[in-house]
């Protein structure tokens, strides 16, 4: 079985300074370190970072970045996802249990045994999933290019996507292609009630529905724009709408009022007025421990050579075809 290392060093003593902000900057001049967020976390923690993006965004960031230590302030995959493109490079992520529902439901050892029924197909693998599960894909893809990316293949090619389900069948709407799907889901984006939608919308006539493909199908089809993250913020720029319904990750919201404070900015509800619409991973990472992280250089994420070697193959090829 394949593994992820983290590398941990003994708790800190350090007290923490008044002015986290200030601290984090000096930091960042010490260790020639850069911090990557996604659109996700909380709000002190973008306006704190260097770079805010989505999935494809963040991984050609982490790309191309000059700097010695890179500090990911996301989930673990995503870490993952610098390490195996900056395998000399310290990458330090705030907190080591930031995981992601999609990553696990996709455990290496059930998808190779799903991948064997299928030996004729290409693997089609969203970044959100382990190193181990990328090392056994052809291609990696992210919700702002699944489409192209699938577009970009041979007709003819048979196709296994994995691993959400939702953002499978999006693309299959979208490109007419009959893909094969490894059933799994975001615990977010599915908790999404259609129904306390439509309740919404009535009392907020005007505003626009935009969702993130990773919605259950029911509440897609009553979105007015469906994009990624870095696509919602984008159309929520560019479009006379002045009131939005949000049914993605409401972290995405403070980017979105930063750049358009005039307008209004309404979080989808999710199923029995639960707080769920949160994603609990991405709200594990806080000012104070993004500080402490580059204070102690640790956690460290760590992969075997092995496989950041077979993971690299799939990630270049999507950049190559972003």
């Amino acid at each position: 079985m394949f593994t992820t290392a983290f590398a941990k060093s003994k708790p800190t003593t350090h007290q923490l300074p008044t002015d986290l902000f200030t601290a984090i900057e000096n930091l960042k001049q010490e260790l020639n370190a850069v911090v990557l967020a996604h659109y996700y976390q909380e709000g002190d923690i973008q306006d704190v970072a260097d770079y805010i993006g989505d999935s494809l965004g963040l991984s050609q960031k982490a790309a191309n970045t000059d700097a010695d230590v890179i500090v990911f302030a996301g989930v673990h995959f995503m870490a993952e996802t610098a390490k195996i493109l900056n395998p000399n490079k310290l990458v330090l992520i705030p907190d080591l249990d930031a995981g992601c529902s999609l990553a696990e439901g996709c455990p290496p050892e059930e998808f190779s045994r799903f991948k064997e029924r299928y030996p004729d197909h290409l693997v089609v693998s969203y970044i959100n999933c382990t190193a181990e599960i990328k090392a056994m894909s052809d291609i990696i893809c992210t919700s702002s290019n699944a489409v192209k990316i699938i577009n970009q293949t041979p007709e003819e090619q048979p196709i296994i996507f994995a691993p959400d389900r939702n953002l499978g069948r999006y693309v299959m709407k979208e490109t007419g292609r009959d893909l094969v799907l490894w059933e799994g889901s975001c615990i977010v984006h599915e908790t999404f009630s259609e129904k306390a939608i439509v309740q919404l919308k009535t009392t907020h006539p005007e505003a626009e529905i935009i969702a993130h493909p990773e919605c259950e199908e029911p509440v897609l089809r009553h979105a007015n724009y469906i994009g990624s993250t870095t696509r919602l913020l984008k159309y929520s720029q560019d479009s006379s709408q002045k009131e939005f319904i949000v049914a993605t990750e409401p972290g995405i919201i403070h980017q979105m009022q930063k750049a358009t404070p005039e307008k209004t900015f309404i979080p989808a509800p999710a199923m029995n007025n639960c707080a769920c619409n949160e994603c609990p991973y991405m709200r594990l990472n806080t000012l104070e421990k993004l500080y402490l992280a580059m204070k102690n250089r640790s956690p460290e994420v760590t992969l075997p050579e092995e496989i950041r070697q077979a993971a690299l193959k799939p990630i270049q090829k999507m950049l190559a075809m972003s």
